[in-house]
């Protein structure tokens, strides 16, 4: 949190104070709403998954997911869900804090996350509420001690490894053996915590899974599941001259050059995985994060807690495969910013099933917050949807914004802020002598012809970046944040396809 911020939550802070003499100077102190009934949660996070690799949305015909489409089937589905920054450490930031990337500081997978920052499972614990993390922290790396916001705390460092992790247990550290996978290890950690937990407190769970990080290995049961299927190669996956819709000429050249980079499909991670192999291994490991949904829900479904549960499932950000000749995230294109996200459980809560409006991670933080009762904290860029999803039509956001900050380990992808509206995205690039992009998505979901050139969008062109750098101003964004290199950074910079 920059000094602005702190001295902004300061003067909150003794403002309340003043107002309230009798409380303590305490920022977790949320108000209560009035005659608010806590509801149980418990999230879960996976990683990398992209919003249409579900069973359910008939995107890869072979993929079986019958946990998460039961959630849609059963549920909600928000079915234009974003991250405000598409990478592992700055969404999970932004989810645990509310806040855009720029506000937090967390820029990327180097990044700590600062002293002062407030997690929104401190205000629930604050209020009462019995909180525990499983899984994947990935906001700096230097440990895998226990973090504030939580009463019981199963991590580990870094990415962790599929196979014998070592896990820290509230700060004692477990090695184990014999081929256990991590995911199913977690979902056992945190199935268990839910019999066991004090049933006179309402509670919070974060899971929060490794899979579906590359480098991608399936549960040993999963191996070869799908080794006869092929994948759905996208419209975008090679030039115009395989594909006279697609508009190569305009572009970007990074995106042309980064075809033969470590995040691209002509040299992908230096030529050490083919891509035919590489979608079937994530859509392998995939199959235990089904399950481990599957062995939550029931968990909560026999133990009657699923009445007064709501469930969120959600991926930390999206990820290519091909589009564009792409394969992991970053960019701005829409199979990088959307994810999944499922919610489920809560007797007669959830009157919405098929949410339209456009939800990002920072909203996360204050809709569990709501759900226990508890108004959003005054630092928080996002807002509940929790009134969505119980069938209300508050006043709703117009249009998302999205930043990524170039990062000196990967160097193919340069700074990048966009604006999206419900029909219209507008990609801006910055330090780099390119070509910026416009997309109709309303006509050009698959993003294939770039109107950054177009006569008759040159005022909505303008708009949108009026409304970009407004947010940015508004919202302390005007300063690329510097960091210095991260440990192990690698600049490799006379080999074509840095990494």
């Amino acid at each position: 949190m920059n000094k602005l911020n702190l001295t902004l939550l300061a003067i909150i802070s003794l403002f309340t104070l003043a107002c309230n003499p009798a409380e303590e100077a305490n920022p977790l102190n949320l108000e209560k709403q009035a005659n608010a009934k806590p509801m149980n949660v418990v999230f879960i996070l996976s990683d990398d998954h992209r919003y249409d690799f579900m069973g359910f949305m008939n995107k890869v015909p072979y993929l079986q997911t019958p946990n998460m489409d039961k959630m849609a089937r059963e549920g909600a589905h928000i079915q234009n869900a974003f991250v405000t920054t598409s990478l592992c450490s700055p969404s999970r930031a932004s989810i645990l804090t509310g806040q855009f990337s720029h506000r937090h500081q967390v820029i990327d997978n180097q990044s700590l996350v600062a002293d002062s920052s407030i997690f929104f499972p401190q205000y629930l614990q604050a209020s009462g509420y019995e909180t525990a993390f499983f899984g994947k922290w990935h906001m700096g790396e230097h440990h895998a001690n226990p973090r504030k916001g939580f009463d019981h705390w199963v991590s580990f460092r870094g990415q962790g490894q599929y196979y014998n992790p070592t896990l820290n247990i509230n700060g004692e550290e477990i090695k184990y053996g014999d081929s256990t996978y991590v995911t199913d290890l977690l979902t056992e950690e945190a199935t268990n915590w839910l019999k066991d937990r004090d049933p006179d407190k309402p509670f919070f769970a974060y899971l929060s899974h490794k899979g579906v990080h590359a480098e991608f290995y399936p549960a040993k049961r999963h191996r070869g599941e799908y080794e006869a299927k092929a994948p759905s190669y996208p419209a975008t996956m090679f030039p115009e001259e395989k594909n006279p819709d697609y508009n190569y000429k305009d572009v970007p050249d990074w995106v042309k050059k980064q075809r033969y980079s470590w995040h691209g499909v002509d040299y992908m991670y230096h030529n050490t995985i083919k891509f035919d192999e590489f979608y079937q291994r994530y859509t392998e490991t995939l199959l235990s994060v089904d399950e481990s949904i599957g062995k939550v829900l029931s968990q909560l479904e026999e133990s009657g807690q699923l009445e007064n549960t709501l469930v969120f499932y959600m991926g930390d950000n999206g990820f290519s495969f091909g589009e564009h000749g792409l394969i992991d995230k970053r960019h701005a294109y829409e199979e990088s910013i959307r994810v999944p996200l499922l919610v489920y459980g809560g007797k007669d809560v959830i009157k919405n099933p098929q949410v339209q409006q456009m939800i990002q991670n920072i909203d996360i933080g204050p809709t569990i917050l709501d759900m226990a009762g508890l108004k959003k904290p005054v630092n928080m860029d996002g807002q509940s949807f929790y009134p969505i999803l119980k069938g209300e039509t508050p006043e709703w956001r117009e249009r998302i914004y999205y930043e990524y900050f170039w990062e000196r380990p990967y160097p193919q992808t340069p700074t990048v802020h966009a604006v999206r509206t419900d029909k219209y995205k507008f990609i801006r690039y910055y330090g780099i002598w390119d070509i910026n992009e416009l997309y109709d998505l309303e006509n050009d979901p698959m993003e294939m012809n770039n109107l950054i050139r177009s006569p008759e969008h040159q005022d909505l062109i303008k708009q949108l970046r009026a409304d970009l750098f407004h947010w940015l101003d508004e919202t302390g964004g005007m300063q690329i944040p510097l960091k210095p290199d991260g440990k192990g950074a690698r600049h490799d910079y006379g080999y074509r396809g840095t990494y």
